[in-house]
């Protein structure tokens, strides 16, 4: 079972649907990433005490589009609200912290390979593939390791998973440091050929 603040996470965006349909709000749809999405794609198996939400996912035509979560709908503050005073949690339980990992732009491709699951008529979710979250993991890995890398590890990504990771990391942050950071880490995991290959 999968918990987010010692509840069940289905449970919770279940709950959250039903609240946002009980306020009459338009349908919402969220990206999420991280270790909330990590277990609902059934891929690490770890309390989380979050959701994080990277994006608003908007449809047209049939096509997936993503734009800044930050600030997140007042509806979905309100619901949100609603189900920690049911529940007894953290208001704060759907964080749209990782919102600013748009401002560099997300791994290419990464809307085509969204998982979709709907939990009623008024939220739908949006899962980053694992293929992304290896990038967002090797990024929060080579700046502060703990669970990051061990979620890394678990998903144990092949070299050319980590050669995509690793091109879309250095992208993010150029500095000298973050560098040093990031060959530490590539190192740690056997993957620093990988690494250096990259032109920088």
């Amino acid at each position: 079972m999968s918990l987010v603040a010692g509840r069940n996470i289905n449970e919770l965006l279940a709950a959250l649907g039903e609240e946002l349909v009980l306020m009459g709000a338009a349908p919402i749809e969220l990206c999420l990433i991280g270790g909330s999405a990590l277990a609902l794609l059934g891929l690490v198996e770890r309390p989380t005490k979050d959701i994080d939400v990277v994006a608003l996912v908007e449809s047209s035509g049939g096509v997936l589009r993503v734009r800044s979560a930050s600030p997140l709908p007042d509806v979905l503050v309100r619901a949100c609200a609603e189900v920690a005073t049911q529940q007894g949690i953290d208001p704060n339980w759907l964080n749209s912290g990782p919102a600013r990992l748009l401002d560099w732009g997300l791994p290419d491709g990464f809307e085509t390979r969204l998982v979709k699951r709907s939990y009623g008529p008024c939220l739908v979710i949006h899962l980053a593939s694992r293929l992304d979250q290896i990038c967002f993991k090797a990024y929060a890995a080579a700046d502060v390791a703990g669970r990051h890398l061990s979620d890394l590890q678990i998903l144990s990504p092949t070299g050319e998973e980590m050669r995509f990771a690793f091109a879309w990391v250095i992208r993010q942050d150029s500095s000298v440091g973050f560098r040093t950071q990031l060959e530490q880490m590539a190192d740690y995991l056997g993957v620093r050929d990988v690494l250096d290959a990259i032109e920088r």
